[in-house]
């Protein structure tokens, strides 16, 4: 089993960036594709962004397309997810996950990590 440690939460400011981490202990072997979900005050789990190991090829959330970048270092067995002019709304917390499929639904995942806590003030 794969595991996850997520990092680089914080207090923010509207408008401000944040690159989130996260230390996986062996993805090759046990995932193919690492994903970045939230989860609001109040709110459900929700798909921020995807990545496959292998080639890098990407996905969005509509919410987020244009201010956040999700990328791999394959070397370092790390998952980042650098996040731009964050708003009030990006509050929550963030969890990276492993799996095998591309999908956006959390169930598709069966590894994740204890999550970071990210605030956005107004």
């Amino acid at each position: 089993q794969v595991q996850l440690v997520e990092s680089g939460g914080g207090l923010v400011q509207a408008g401000a960036s944040l690159r989130l981490s996260c230390a996986t202990s062996g993805p090759t072997v046990s995932s193919d594709v690492m994903g970045w979900f939230r989860q609001g005050p109040g709110k459900e789990r929700e798909f921020v962004a995807r990545i496959r190991w292998g080639d890098g090829a990407s996905y969005y959330a509509d919410s987020v397309k244009g201010r956040f970048t999700i990328s791999r270092d394959r070397a370092k067995n790390t998952v980042y997810l650098q996040m731009n002019n964050l708003t009030p709304e990006d509050t929550g917390i963030y969890y990276c996950a492993a799996g095998h499929c591309l999908a956006t639904y959390p169930g598709n995942y069966n590894a994740w990590g204890q999550g970071t806590r990210v605030t956005v003030s107004s």
